[in-house]
């Protein structure tokens, strides 16, 4: 893919170096740095001082290199909060995991991406490579993507699938935007959406819309699992998420209002 002009090199450099560093986990060396990025042993080191300089970095002890430094966390938490998902829905998140005995989303419209905000899972019932936080594509082959595309009015949806494109990623993706629309009034009619091997091989998944007081979709809830023993607990799932996303809307409807002086 071409990439766009006025893109700035070192800056790139830069969050690569940092990409690499978060992946690594209990620190890693800047020789390993630099042969994961592709980069001079000096080019690295002067990248690694920069971020470490501007708190993005941190030099760790005992000869473990580099690891992610405090600023990352409040760049984190700040998008947590554009994203309006506090501790409370993490720890119910996480809850829902715990009871459905699967890897658990929650997702929300942000402008006009639809973004994961939270994901609890466990090495028992791991996440989905590469649903993680933040992560804002395929919406057309996922669960929670279908559900929120299907609340969408017709026309909006079609602006934004324009623009996110619906790339085959399995033998069984869903690629025409007219297939795409009968499924989803489907999901806008039962309030489930179901995706079986359509964003990774021997994956589910199912969803269900966390909505406001006016039934408005605001988010969505969603179960990961191996497809393989999916059919034999999906009725368990579907009950699962469907009360995760009434729990959900009730949290979201006790908060305090934001709007103050009017």
């Amino acid at each position: 893919m071409t990439e766009p002009s006025g893109l700035i090199g070192s800056a790139q450099r830069a969050l690569r170096v940092l990409d690499i560093v978060g992946s690594a986990g209990d620190g890693i060396t800047a020789k390993a740095v630099a042969r994961q990025a592709g980069y001079n042993l000096s080019t690295t080191y002067h990248l690694l001082n920069t971020l470490v300089h501007e708190g993005y970095l941190v030099r760790l002890g005992h000869g473990r290199g580099f690891g992610l430094g405090y600023k990352v966390g409040v760049l984190y938490q700040s998008l947590c909060a554009e994203l309006d998902v506090g501790q409370e829905l993490r720890d119910e998140l996480h809850h829902l995991h715990l009871r459905a005995e699967a890897a658990a989303y929650y997702t929300v419209f942000r402008e006009t991406d639809i973004v994961v905000a939270a994901v609890a899972d466990s090495p028992a019932h791991p996440r989905a490579t590469p649903l993680d936080f933040g992560f804002h594509e395929a919406a057309h082959a996922t669960a929670f993507g279908k559900v929120l595309l299907a609340s969408l009015p017709r026309r909006d949806r079609r602006e934004y699938l324009a623009g996110a494109g619906m790339p085959r990623l399995t033998a069984r993706t869903t690629v025409r935007a007219v297939d795409l629309d009968t499924e989803l009034e489907h999901v806008s009619r039962t309030g489930m959406a179901a995706e079986i091997e359509e964003f990774r091989p021997e994956l589910a998944c199912l969803s269900a819309p966390v909505t406001d007081a006016t039934g408005r979709v605001t988010g969505a809830v969603a179960f990961s699992v191996p497809s393989t023993n999916f059919a034999s607990r999906r009725l368990h799932l579907e009950r699962a998420v469907r009360s995760g996303a009434a729990r959900f809307a009730d949290l979201l409807a006790k908060r305090p209002s934001l709007i103050s002086g009017l």
